[in-house]
């Protein structure tokens, strides 16, 4: 009897970490330069990095896109305050200090139109985990 292929668990993966740090300026300078457009990309890059290290499917592009357009944004707001929650995870799970504020700060930056802030700031605590993991 075979066996059905099984995605290979990446959450403690040095190649995993290394591909998904990510340069803050770098992708806060392409979101200015196309006027948020490039922040599409940089999600989705985001959520990429974070089901790989948790090794789930926790957030999916297309439910994250669609849901965003039908609420005409309202759904990003939740969705940014629920990145930070699992980001929270990725840092206990990987003995990262938590940053606990994390979910109230980008619920609130989201809010206001923020969201870039948002981002660099969630990917700078993503890439503490990835840097963690790669000195493990």
């Amino acid at each position: 009897m075979t066996s059905m292929p099984t995605r290979p668990n990446t959450s403690t993966s040095n190649h995993a970490a290394n591909q998904h740090e990510a340069s803050i300026a770098f992708n806060i300078i392409l979101s200015l330069l196309t006027c948020g457009l490039y922040n599409i990309i940089w999600n989705y890059r985001e959520m990429i990095a974070v089901n790989d290290l948790l090794g789930r499917e926790e957030f999916t592009f297309l439910s994250w896109a669609l849901l965003t357009l039908v609420t005409c944004g309202l759904y990003h707001i939740y969705f940014e305050y629920r990145m930070a929650r699992v980001i929270i995870e990725l840092q206990e799970r990987h003995g990262v200090a938590p940053e606990y504020l994390l979910p109230a700060i980008s619920l609130t930056l989201t809010f206001f139109q923020l969201w870039i802030i948002t981002d660099a700031i969630q990917q700078n605590e993503i890439n503490k985990v990835c840097r963690k993991l790669s000195i493990a």
